[in-house]
Protein backbone atom coordinates (compact mmCIF):
# COMPACT_ATOMS: atom_id res chain seq x y z
CA UNK A 1 0.00 0.00 0.00
CA UNK A 2 1.43 3.46 -0.91
CA UNK A 3 2.19 6.06 1.46
CA UNK A 4 -0.39 8.35 2.23
CA UNK A 5 0.21 11.89 0.63
CA UNK A 6 -1.13 14.27 3.06
CA UNK A 7 0.52 14.23 6.49
CA UNK A 8 -0.92 15.69 9.71
CA UNK A 9 -0.01 19.78 10.07
CA UNK A 10 -1.20 22.79 12.16
CA UNK A 11 -3.85 24.53 10.43
CA UNK A 12 -1.47 28.05 10.46
CA UNK A 13 0.77 25.66 8.47
CA UNK A 14 -1.84 24.93 5.63
CA UNK A 15 -3.15 28.22 5.73
CA UNK A 16 1.08 29.13 5.07
CA UNK A 17 1.27 26.67 2.09
CA UNK A 18 -1.85 28.23 0.27
CA UNK A 19 -0.66 31.43 0.61
CA UNK A 20 3.06 31.08 -0.46
CA UNK A 21 2.19 28.26 -2.91
CA UNK A 22 -0.94 28.91 -4.10
CA UNK A 23 -2.00 32.91 -4.18
CA UNK A 24 -4.42 32.80 -1.99
CA UNK A 25 -3.95 35.44 0.78
CA UNK A 26 -5.61 35.34 4.38
CA UNK A 27 -8.96 37.33 4.29
CA UNK A 28 -9.90 37.25 7.86
CA UNK A 29 -9.76 34.96 10.98
CA UNK A 30 -13.43 34.61 12.82
CA UNK A 31 -12.62 32.26 16.02
CA UNK A 32 -10.71 29.64 15.31
CA UNK A 33 -11.90 29.61 11.49
CA UNK A 34 -9.12 31.46 8.86
CA UNK A 35 -10.80 32.51 5.63
CA UNK A 36 -8.63 32.57 2.70
CA UNK A 37 -9.30 33.75 -0.71
CA UNK A 38 -8.31 34.32 -4.02
CA UNK A 39 -9.11 35.67 -7.72
CA UNK A 40 -12.22 38.38 -8.11
CA UNK A 41 -15.42 38.27 -9.57
CA UNK A 42 -16.72 34.77 -10.95
CA UNK A 43 -13.10 33.22 -10.81
CA UNK A 44 -13.03 33.70 -6.92
CA UNK A 45 -12.14 30.77 -4.96
CA UNK A 46 -11.87 30.21 -1.36
CA UNK A 47 -11.87 28.22 1.45
CA UNK A 48 -12.11 27.71 5.32
CA UNK A 49 -9.47 26.39 7.73
CA UNK A 50 -9.43 25.48 11.26
CA UNK A 51 -6.38 26.90 13.09
CA UNK A 52 -6.38 24.14 15.40
CA UNK A 53 -2.55 22.79 16.38
CA UNK A 54 -3.51 19.47 14.16
CA UNK A 55 -5.92 18.94 11.49
CA UNK A 56 -7.54 15.95 11.23
CA UNK A 57 -6.85 14.11 7.23
CA UNK A 58 -10.32 14.61 6.44
CA UNK A 59 -10.28 18.01 7.34
CA UNK A 60 -7.53 19.24 5.52
CA UNK A 61 -8.79 17.49 1.96
CA UNK A 62 -12.46 19.40 2.60
CA UNK A 63 -10.52 22.46 2.75
CA UNK A 64 -8.29 21.66 0.10
CA UNK A 65 -11.30 20.62 -2.27
CA UNK A 66 -13.24 23.79 -1.30
CA UNK A 67 -9.83 25.66 -2.76
CA UNK A 68 -9.90 23.79 -6.03
CA UNK A 69 -6.31 22.41 -4.91
CA UNK A 70 -4.80 18.81 -5.83
CA UNK A 71 -3.78 16.93 -3.08
CA UNK A 72 -0.82 15.88 -4.83
CA UNK A 73 0.06 19.01 -5.66
CA UNK A 74 -0.49 20.44 -1.74
CA UNK A 75 1.89 17.35 -0.50
CA UNK A 76 4.84 18.53 -2.81
CA UNK A 77 5.07 21.54 -0.28
CA UNK A 78 4.40 20.06 2.64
Amino acid sequence: MPPPLLKKISGMECAKILCKHFGFQIVRQRGSHIILAKGYGAERKGTVVPAHRELKIGTLKGALELAGVDEEEFSKHQ
